[in-house]
């Protein structure tokens, strides 16, 4: 395929959501033919490690090829997938799972050593792999295959959320001994045919699938950064699914006839994330000057089209433990100006870097730097590099934009918040914080569990770096030849889910 004005790279669709509206849908399912899905991609960084998989094109293509112990349902709690069952010891600090009969694309079984090396390469402590995080607290010098499908895992400490760690975003199972991921096997729905980073991935369907095989010959990954170039691939025939289109888009083309919306409520978080290791948002007074200056109905009203709700500068609206008795914060322009003046930034400008990386993040930082003036203190908009964006603002910066999808609230902070996280791109550090979180997952009591999470959840809120404005609807659209899109929310099981798709 040759595309113009826009280059198209191959990349894993994501599958996402229910609430279709268009024209004919399939009438049901049926076998055969290739499904072209277009993604924003990462350029020639991109990857097939599932390990190192981040960008949501990559996690999309690591689903399809590989498989976890465990994945997140569409309720965001973890569901036995490579794992057949799992049973703690009383005292949480071990876990023994058993597997399902299940073989890579090369015949072989998926067997314990799989799993282990698996875990010893993502907590290699000379690499950065996103899950390290999550499977930190196992100790694989005293974890053990007990027989041909039994692994059992030894925990440096009680866990009662271990089933969270296995359905970590990137926690997949690889075959003892690989590193070589330019013809990678994995034992997931689709095998590997052909990739070219920031061009092109395309994979066969895998007739021996635990859980049986797809309804897709195959399934191709196409790149298209922008969102304009991904609606105009989907109406123009070339892809017939396009991930990531923006409300605009979607009430755009939704009655049109050519294409058909998914959308997925309450599957994204948008956010802003303040650096508090650094000037200015080593001051509190400031950040909560920025929390104030927020008027979250406008930026969803705006920025989502009404596609979303309102947040409350806190992870996991309607997810278990979710702290639903904080008052929702509303903009008080006042209170704003006198924190900023108190802070002494009076004055001061402030970069705020943002990205296509993620539909509509250059938006809301628009809306929200237009929403600071008269304050006091003025937000620049600074356009950052997409395809580096998520690293950059990992490392660089002050104030930049942010998004989500699902997860557990446990997963959140653990990848996100605890002092030595990954991924904490607030830089926030608490010792009591840590305590916190570890009083929660080491107890079987939920009620002490959910009144340890809320307590975490009461001091993010107060004195955090995440403001999160919004949740929104997740917005794919697909051509109505495409059956079988799922309703889950993105980061789940069935999100970018393609071997129960089918084209008519």
């Amino acid at each position: 395929m040759t595309f113009t004005r826009r280059t198209l790279l191959g990349v894993t669709a994501v599958l996402l959501t229910g609430c279709g509206t268009g024209t004919s849908a399939p009438t049901g399912p049926r076998s055969g033919g290739r499904l072209r899905a277009a993604f924003a991609g990462g350029g020639a960084k991109e990857v097939l490690d599932p390990h190192l998989a981040n960008l949501f094109v990559e996690a999309a293509r690591a689903k399809a090829l590989y498989d976890k112990l465990a994945d997140l349902g569409s309720d965001v709690a973890p569901q036995p997938r490579l794992a057949e069952r799992w049973e703690p010891s009383a005292d949480l600090t071990r876990w023994r799972i058993t597997l399902r009969k299940a073989v890579f694309h090369d015949g072989k079984p998926v067997r314990p050593a799989d799993v282990l090396a698996s875990y010893a390469r993502i907590l290699d402590p000379k690499r950065a792999f996103r899950a390290k995080s999550s499977l930190a607290l196992i100790d694989l010098a005293n974890s053990r295959a007990v027989d041909d499908r039994t692994v059992e895992f030894a925990l440096t400490r009680p866990f009662v959320e271990f089933p969270n760690a296995l359905a970590a975003f990137g926690a997949y199972i690889t075959p003892e001994g690989a590193e070589d991921f330019t013809k990678p096997v994995g034992s997931g729905p689709f095998s590997f045919v052909s990739f070219e980073p920031g061009k092109s991935a395309l994979l066969k369907r895998n007739p021996d699938y635990w859980e049986g095989a797809p309804l897709l010959d195959e399934l191709e990954f196409v790149i298209a950064n922008e969102e304009s170039a991904r609606t105009n691939a989907l109406l123009g025939g070339q892809v017939e699914y396009a991930h990531d289109l923006t409300p605009t888009t979607a009430r755009a083309n939704e009655a049109g006839g050519r294409m058909t919306i998914h959308r997925a409520p309450n599957s994204a978080v948008q956010a802003f994330a303040m650096k508090l290791d650094r000037p200015p948002f080593d001051n509190r007074d400031l950040r909560e000057a920025l929390f104030l200056l927020a008027d979250r109905p406008q930026l969803v009203e705006s920025v989502l089209a009404g596609s979303g709700q309102p947040a409350n500068d806190l992870f996991g609206k309607g997810y278990q433990h979710y702290a639903d008795d904080i008052p929702q914060r509303a903009r008080d322009l006042d209170k704003a100006k006198f924190l900023i003046r108190k802070a002494g930034a009076e004055g001061l400008t402030v970069k705020l870097d943002t990205s296509t990386a993620a539909a509509g993040m250059v938006e809301a930082a628009t809306v929200f730097a237009d929403q600071a003036k008269g304050s006091g203190l003025t937000i620049e908009v600074a356009m950052g590099n997409k395809d580096t964006y998520w690293s950059d603002i990992l490392k660089n910066g002050a104030l930049s934009s942010f998004r989500s999808g699902a997860m557990p609230i446990e997963t959140h902070i653990a990848q996100r918040l605890l002092s030595g996280a990954g991924t904490n791109v607030t830089k926030w550090q608490r010792p009591e914080f840590d305590a916190l979180y570890a009083t929660a997952v080491s107890t079987s009591d939920s009620g002490a569990r959910d009144a340890a999470y809320r307590e975490m959840q009461r001091s993010l809120h107060a004195e955090g770096g995440y403001l999160m404005w919004g949740f929104a609807d997740w917005i794919v659209g697909a051509a109505p030849s495409v059956g079988g899109i799922s309703t889950a929310p993105a980061n789940t099981l069935d999100w970018a889910r393609f071997d129960k798709v089918w084209l008519r």
